[in-house]
């Protein structure tokens, strides 16, 4: 199996919008693209006033599928998973999640599979990272282009190649029309450090059309691995 795990620097990073623009342009281009994401926490939160839908829909949306498969766990509250867990009195299971990614990639020629925050997010007695390094699938890392992205960046490399987690790039988003010398230099500067491709994906909307466009942008062939 052929695929990609999208991480984040920390909530909010974009790594979403990474995961279904780089689903989108796989779809597009004729791939049977399996998404999945192991728990979405904020369902009950009140609807993104940008057209924005909850990840799973997103996520679904990005390949024509149904957003019940791409996610095995749902939870109301806007919380970090173990306790949205802790909350509903439920337990999450390391081997459970392994097991339901790689059914939901059973018949897809590829898989991208999206974390939840940053690598280091406990699910309960595990983390992303665990996730990451038990589905053995290299890493692309969604960070902010802007002031702080550098330290953010170059944490989240550290911390999945001391787990020896093959990282593929780091995409800065929404990268703008006309960076400003700052986020250029960030862009060089976690290229340079951090010893790895530093990619740009373009504002995106939730658009399936848009993010394909956008996803179609990255080296997608020579970032997916396989099992």
């Amino acid at each position: 199996m052929r695929g990609l795990f999208v991480t984040g620097t920390d909530t909010g990073a974009g790594k979403t919008v990474v995961a279904a623009a780089i689903a989108a342009a796989l779809h597009a281009r004729g791939e049977r693209v399996a998404v999945w994401k192991p728990v979405v926490t904020g369902v009950d939160e009140a609807a993104d006033g940008a057209g924005w839908p909850a990840d799973h829909e997103l996520l679904a949306r990005a390949v024509a599928g149904d957003p019940q498969d791409v996610t095995t766990a749902t939870f109301g509250p806007a919380v970090s998973p173990h306790l949205a867990a802790e909350l509903a009195e439920r337990m999450l299971s390391l081997d459970v999640l392994v097991r339901a990614a790689r059914a939901t990639a059973a018949h897809a020629d590829v898989l991208i599979a999206e974390g939840v925050g940053g690598l280091l997010v406990p699910f309960g007695d595990f983390d992303v990272r665990d996730l990451a390094v038990a589905l053995g699938l290299p890493l692309v890392i969604a960070a902010r282009p802007g002031l702080g992205t550098i330290n953010h960046a170059l944490l989240t490399i550290e911390a999945a190649r001391a787990a020896d987690l093959r990282v593929r790039a780091v995409v800065l988003t929404p990268w703008p029309d006309e960076p400003s010398v700052v986020e250029r230099s960030n862009r060089e500067t976690i290229e340079r450090l951090g010893a790895v491709e530093v990619a740009i994906l373009p504002p995106a909307s939730p658009a399936v059309e848009n993010l394909a466009r956008a996803g179609a942008t990255l080296p997608l062939d020579g970032w997916i691995g396989g099992w």
